[in-house]
């Protein structure tokens, strides 16, 4: 068949309603089933022995698992992708698949701060020497890398405080070493940016968050280039990591819809940033899609849009009380840790300890996931937060 005459290539809403589905497999059935299981029979002793049945026990996956690692490999373009019962439970599948003791890893300064638990607690333990990196050194980072380093930790925007890292050069410097460059691309999800296609070797989701998108399961994603893959799949393995069917049916419910809702979280995200910029209250957005980030070009570059998560500062008047009356005061906004679900939610930033290679900002500063509620509520919820701040 002539190029001319190739089928064209699908787009990413129809691609994500219908990847990880095989009706023809299931008598039809739109969606896979939910495959409730642990032990699996096998018609004969010679086919146990053999491992040639698809299926072996439950813990190294089931239909209802392989549709959902299926589809978020083709949604990565990555060579495999493995699940976890929650995002840093993919983070160290992830790590513990790049590093081993004696080794040297990187990690970002403005990395999520659980894994910065898991590096100090859990890899220095192991042996893992692990340092930290300014997020925005960009090819400055060559200059760190040692001869036992194996692996680089990135994250973009950063937790908490959104400083973008120009990822093609940490890439470039890093397999220049030899070495695999793993992300955290949980805040654009891989529709807003294709981390496998810029040479991260392990894409990390918190599927969680926007994956799942109606903060109803605990997901965590894993995909892997071919370089990484075996490691990986090995790594997967030998932890026994595995999802509940339930929860992997969210993740895949989610999926359908992951593009259309990102659209709105960018859109009321942005409209609500730009909104915040105007504030007297407030002296900085932090939200990598705004002209005025310092980090926007390297959005604009690499990224195809944003999400609804972002941070704002207030202004020096303003105590770190005064920030907790403004959440005090919000209705429609939820107290909560999480993001990337329908609903909007707030928490006060503290970074104490949570920096050691940068500055920590010292203003008073807030976190808002904006969810799917009509822009003229959420601002006037914030602006009851403002009022009370101001009370």
């Amino acid at each position: 068949m002539s190029s001319s005459e190739k089928t064209p290539a699908k787009g990413l809403a129809t691609r994500l309603a219908h990847m990880g589905r095989y009706p023809k497999e299931f008598h039809g059935f739109v969606n896979p089933p939910v495959v409730h299981a642990s032990t699996v029979l096998f018609p004969d002793t010679k086919t146990m022995l053999s491992g040639a049945q698809t299926y072996h026990y439950a813990r190294r996956g089931n239909p209802t698992t392989n549709a959902l690692e299926d589809a978020v490999a083709e949604l990565e373009g990555a060579h495999g992708a493995h699940l976890a019962p929650s995002g840093l439970g993919a983070v160290s599948l992830a790590l513990l698949s790049a590093v081993s003791s004696g080794d040297h890893l990187l990690v970002t300064d403005s990395v999520y701060g659980p894994t910065r638990n898991l590096a100090e607690k859990m890899l220095k333990r192991m042996g893992v020497e692990v340092d930290y990196y300014d997020p925005t050194i960009g090819a400055g980072i060559a200059e760190l890398f040692k001869p036992n380093t194996r692996a680089v930790m990135t994250e973009a925007p950063g937790s908490l405080t959104f400083e973008m890292q120009d990822l093609p050069a940490i890439v470039e410097a890093a397999h220049a070493r030899d070495a695999l460059v793993v992300m955290d691309n949980t805040w654009a999800t891989p529709v807003y940016f294709d981390a496998i296609g810029h040479g991260v070797d392990l894409s990390v989701q918190a599927g969680t968050k926007y994956l799942v998108g109606h903060s109803d399961a605990m997901l965590g994603t894993v995909a892997a280039s071919e370089r990484a893959w075996e490691r990986l799949d090995e790594t997967y393995g030998a932890l026994g990591m595995h999802v509940a069917p339930d929860d992997v049916y969210l993740g895949l419910r989610g999926l359908r819809t992951l593009k259309v809702r990102l659209e709105r979280h960018m859109e009321s995200g942005l409209e609500i940033a730009r909104w915040l910029e105007g504030r007297p209250e407030v002296s900085r957005v932090r939200h990598p899609g705004l002209e005025s980030d310092p980090g926007h070009a390297l959005w604009a570059r690499d990224f195809t849009g944003a999400s609804g998560l972002f941070a704002f500062d207030f202004t020096d008047d303003v105590t770190f009380e005064q920030s907790c009356a403004f959440l005090d005061a919000l209705e429609l906004f939820g107290l909560g840790y999480s993001w990337g679900g329908f609903e909007s939610l707030a928490i006060p930033v503290r970074l104490k300890g949570a920096r050691t290679a940068t500055p920590v900002p010292g203003n008073a500063s807030i976190r808002l996931h904006i969810g799917l509620e009509d822009t003229a509520d959420i601002r006037a919820d914030l602006e009851a937060g403002f009022a009370a701040l101001r009370g």
